[in-house]
């Protein structure tokens, strides 16, 4: 449904209150009118921002989501629902209760399975916050007669003159902003981060002193489908395996793989190569996968510089700011867990980007994100579909590397425009 623009308020309204601290000029009968519903997930964090919501003077009432639901032991639905169903009665609060499982299946993980089908790493986290959290969520609070709807990511976000801002959190360790880049701008109009100017302890602390059942559940972990299962096993019961060969750099055969989908690069686990001789005592790393040979090619730790990536290409960009043109410097984030990076954007006519990095980045993966920042400020991002080494070493028997050194500084020149007129040539791409 359309959400319509708040922006005719006044700077201190109560979006800025709890997405840019604590202004005390908003007063509470003012926001008493307003409906706030908290996605209560059963978790400490939400539990938080439903407090501090409550605390504040909002009409609060929480929302309780179920996107999987599976009774094998591993799926928690069940307990996390209890658990916020504790919260809500704690805190005096209506709960409700979706069910959007079958829409997450067709719209997220249908899409999971596809990415690693195709021998991609995708991140279901991203497409489910753009498709499930701040799309059918956001849209059931609204029709549940909120103005304003709630989460405990630990994000911020600022009420600029062209529309809403998106900004790291205040404990850049725990920050979300990653996983927020996909979500379309507009949304960020009826949403608030409550947490946004708070680390986990303090947050803990306010849960321990109000009360709250959850203040010490330990946090969440992995992708939200999956929990503690163990990765392999689970993809497997969608996924068919083809075993193939696992292949040093010169070709040498080390040992074989159980199928594409069940590695992705930088994967140190689950190898079973031990010794081979001649090698160094080292680990393995998965350094590519080679689709139309079904190879798996790894290298060790001494080696990996050779498989370095300078730039990636992505897909289209969705923006998070006034979208731009040409090229400008960011700092870029390829992992959730990575520090930025300083890199060179430069946005192709097609809407998609090239990014050229400064330090050359380990275990660039197609299918995840690459998320843009300036000066804490999130300005979107896109899925990384190419990946460029930064060397001329090529993979044995991998045609789309077969280039000379000349061709890569060609490339790296087109590079530094805006335009590329044509698919980068020296990469290595999803299959």
């Amino acid at each position: 449904m359309p959400i319509t623009p708040l922006w005719h308020e006044p700077a201190n309204d109560s979006r800025t209150l709890y997405n840019r601290g604590m202004n005390q000029s908003s007063t509470a009968a003012a926001r008493s009118r307003e409906r706030v519903i908290v996605g209560l997930s059963g978790g400490v964090d939400s539990a938080v921002a439903a407090l501090l919501l409550r605390g504040a003077g909002y009409d609060v009432q929480g929302l309780f989501m179920s996107n999987w639901e599976e009774d094998d032991g591993y799926c928690t639905t069940a307990r996390d629902y209890q658990d916020a169903r504790s919260i809500a009665a704690e805190l005096g609060i209506v709960l409700h209760r979706v069910n959007f499982s079958d829409q997450y299946r067709d719209q997220v993980f249908a899409h999971f399975l596809a990415e690693y089908r195709s021998g991609r790493t995708p991140n279901p986290d991203v497409l489910c916050n753009r498709e499930i959290k701040f799309g059918l969520c956001l849209d059931y609070a609204l029709r549940l007669g909120a103005r304003l709807f709630a989460t405990g990511h630990y994000a911020r976000l600022a009420t600029l003159d062209d529309g809403p801002g998106l900004y790291q959190a205040r404990d850049t360790d725990k920050d979300q902003s990653y996983f927020l880049h996909a979500v379309e701008r507009q949304r960020y109009a009826r949403v608030l981060f409550p947490l946004g100017e708070l680390d986990k302890e303090q947050v803990r602390e306010l849960a321990r002193t109000a009360g709250l059942p959850v203040h010490d559940k330990p946090d969440s972990t992995g992708i939200c489908f999956i929990g503690e299962r163990p990765f392999a096993d689970f993809l497997g019961r969608y996924l068919q395996g083809i075993p193939g060969p696992i292949e040093a750099l010169d070709g040498r055969v080390l040992g074989q793989h159980r199928g594409l989908p069940f590695y992705t690069l930088g994967q140190r686990a689950g190898l079973a190569i031990g010794g081979a001789r001649g090698c160094a005592q080292e680990p393995w790393y998965v350094a590519h996968k080679d689709g139309a040979r079904n190879a798996l090619t790894v290298v060790q730790r001494h080696e990996q510089h050779r498989l370095e990536a300078d730039a990636v290409a992505t897909g289209p960009l969705n923006w998070l700011c006034a979208a731009r043109v040409g090229s400008f410097e960011a700092s870029v984030k390829l992992r959730y867990r990575q520090p930025g990076q300083t890199a060179s954007v430069s946005v192709r006519p097609d809407g998609s980007a090239w990014i050229e990095f400064q330090t050359p980045q380990r275990a660039a993966t197609p299918g995840q994100s690459a998320v843009f920042y300036q000066h804490g400020r999130c300005l979107g991002g896109g899925v990384v579909e190419q990946v460029r080494l930064r060397t001329g070493y090529k993979l044995s028997a991998t045609a789309h590397n077969d280039v000379s050194m000349a061709s890569m500084a060609s490339m790296a020149s087109m590079a530094n425009s805006s335009h590329l007129s044509r698919p980068v040539p020296d990469i290595i791409p999803h299959f």
